[in-house]
C-alpha cells in the first residue's frame, strides 16, 4: 500500500474526543462533570448523558471573548467548582478544557487539588490534540489513577465496596463487554488469581484497588497515561488478551509469567480451557473476505479471532495509535497476511475496501454508507462487534452469527445496486481493475 503524506491537522476522523472522556466521568457514582468551552460544543456533548442514560446534569461554564483573553474565565471555573464541590453529594469533580479554552490556555493546573474534601480534576481533550474518543478515556482514567496513587502513597485509603480480594488481582484496562470479566474471572481462579476492578473505573475508591493489584492486562492498549501510573506504581503490564486460541495460550503464559505462577498450573490451566475454545472455534466457521475498521481500540483482537474462526481479513484500520501493548497482535495478524493501519482514517479504510472487495466490511459509522454503495454489507463496529463477548469460551463462537448473516445478505445489496446503476453516473473500482485500484490505494497511508 503506497503512503500518503499527512497534513498538518491530520487526525482520524472519530466524534469529538470529549464523547469519551465525558462518559468516563457520567458512568462514575459521586462524580460531577464541568466542560469549559463553546456552547454548541457543550450543547452537542450533552447527548452523551442522555444516550447513556446517566440523568445526571453537565455542568457549562459559559464565556465570552472578553472572559476569556482578560482571564475572568478561570476565575468563573473556579467559583464553578467552589460552588458544586459538596462532599455529601460528591466524590470528585471532572473540569473539562474543549478546543477554545485549551486553545487559549485557560490553566485548569491552577485549581485547586481538593475543595471541601472533594478531589478536583482538570484535563484537557481538544479535539486537535486529542486523535480519538477512546484516547480521551485514558486521559481521565490516567489523571484519576495519579490522583489516587499519590493518596495511597500518603497511607490507608477507603476498601472496595466488594471488599479485598483474598488472592492476587488482575486490573484490566479498557472497557469490556460486560461479560468478558467473568469469563477472565474464570480462567484466573485455576491459577490462584482473581479479576481486579477495570479501567476507567465506575467509582473513586475502585483506583485503589486496581492500583493494588498483581499485573495489570492492556486489553485495550491505547491506554497509555493509565500504564505509566500503574508502572509508577511498580506493577507490570501485560498486553493482548485471551482471544482465541492462540491468544488464550499466549495471555495465560504472560499472566502466569508476570504473577509467578508455575509453569506446571499454567499448563494445567491451558489443558483445561484451550480444547473448549477450539471446539467453540470449528463449531462456529466463518468463511467470507472481511476488512475491518474501527476506533475503540480493540479492533486488532477482534481481527484475531475472526482469523482464528477462518475468515480471509485482509485489512485492520484502527483510530488509536501503535502501542508495545498491541505489538503480539501486530505480529500475530502481519505473520497472517492481515495489513495493520494505525491512525487509520476514513480515506484509508475505504481504500482498502476498493483494494480487497471484501465479501463484509466491519466499519465506523461514517464508512458504513461507503461499503454499501460499493455495494458491500457492512457492519458498525462498536454497536454490532465490540459490544459482544470476545473472551475464552464465550467470545470463541460469539462473531459467528452475525457475520455469517451479514455476509449472506450480499446479493440484496448487489440487486439493489444494480437497479440504481447510473442513478448518480459514478463508477466504482472494483478487485479487477488494477489501474484504478492502484489510483485509490495511491492516497492510502501505511
Amino acid at each position: 500500500m503506497s503512503h500518503r503524506a499527512a497534513g498538518p491537522h491530520d487526525q482520524p476522523q472519530t466524534m469529538c474526543p470529549a464523547f469519551g472522556s465525558l462518559r468516563v466521568g457520567l458512568r462514575m457514582r459521586r462524580t460531577a462533570t464541568i466542560l469549559v468551552g463553546s456552547g454548541c460544543c457543550v450543547y452537542g456533548l450533552t447527548f452523551t448523558s442522555h444516550f447513556y442514560g446517566a440523568r445526571r446534569t453537565v455542568g457549562y461554564v459559559p464565556f465570552d471573548s472578553e472572559s476569556l483573553v482578560s482571564g475572568r474565565l478561570f476565575e468563573d471555573v473556579r467559583a464553578a467548582v467552589e460552588e458544586l464541590a459538596d462532599p455529601e453529594r460528591y466524590d470528585a469533580i471532572v473540569v473539562t478544557n474543549l478546543c477554545v479554552p485549551t486553545a487559549s490556555g485557560v490553566p485548569l493546573r491552577l485549581l485547586p487539588k481538593a475543595v471541601n474534601g472533594v478531589r478536583i480534576i482538570g484535563i484537557e481533550v481538544p479535539g486537535f490534540g486529542v486523535g480519538t474518543h477512546a484516547e480521551a478515556k485514558d486521559i481521565l482514567a490516567g489523571a484519576m489513577l495519579g490522583y489516587a496513587r499519590a493518596e495511597a502513597e500518603q497511607g490507608p485509603v477507603q476498601a472496595p465496596r466488594q471488599g479485598v480480594s483474598d488472592r492476587p488481582t488482575v486490573t484490566l484496562l479498557g472497557e469490556l463487554f460486560p461479560g468478558d470479566p467473568v469469563g477472565i474471572g474464570n480462567m484466573l481462579e485455576p491459577l490462584g488469581l482473581a479479576v481486579g476492578p477495570m479501567v476507567p473505573t465506575r467509582e473513586w475508591r475502585e483506583l485503589y484497588a486496581a492500583l493494588d493489584c498483581a499485573v495489570v492486562a492492556a486489553i485495550h492498549p491505547h491506554y497509555r497515561a493509565a500504564v505509566h501510573e500503574f508502572e509508577a506504581a511498580g506493577r507490570a503490564v501485560v498486553g493482548s488478551a485471551p482471544v482465541g486460541y492462540d491468544g488464550t495460550a499466549a495471555w495465560l503464559d504472560a499472566i502466569g509469567e508476570a504473577c509467578g505462577v508455575a509453569r506446571a498450573r499454567v499448563d494445567a490451566t491451558k489443558a483445561r480451557l484451550l480444547p473448549a475454545i477450539r471446539a467453540a472455534l470449528a463449531d462456529a466457521p466463518i468463511k467470507g473476505r472481511i476488512t475491518l475498521s474501527g476506533y475503540e481500540g480493540s479492533e486488532l483482537l477482534v481481527a484475531r479471532l475472526l482469523v482464528e474462526s477462518g475468515a480471509d481479513v485482509r485489512y485492520v484500520g484502527t483510530a488509536c495509535p501503535r502501542t508495545r501493548w498491541s505489538e503480539v497482535d501486530r505480529e500475530w495478524l502481519v505473520a497472517r497476511g492481515v495489513h495493520i493501519h494505525y491512525r487509520a482514517t476514513l480515506e484509508d479504510d475505504e481504500a482498502a475496501m476498493h483494494e480487497f472487495r471484501p465479501d463484509l466490511a466491519i466499519v465506523t459509522p461514517a464508512g458504513n454508507p461507503k461499503a454499501k454503495r460499493m455495494p458491500i454489507p457492512g457492519l458498525y463496529f462498536t454497536n454490532l462487534i465490540s459490544a459482544r463477548p470476545l473472551m475464552g469460551v464465550a467470545g470463541a463462537g460469539s462473531l459467528s452469527p452475525v457475520i455469517n448473516a451479514a455476509i449472506a445478505s450480499r446479493p440484496r445489496y448487489q440487486a439493489m445496486h444494480a437497479f440504481f446503476a447510473g442513478a448518480e453516473g459514478d463508477r466504482e473500482v472494483g478487485r479487477d481493475d488494477p489501474a484504478g485500484r492502484d489510483a485509490v490505494m495511491g492516497s492510502a497511508r501505511c
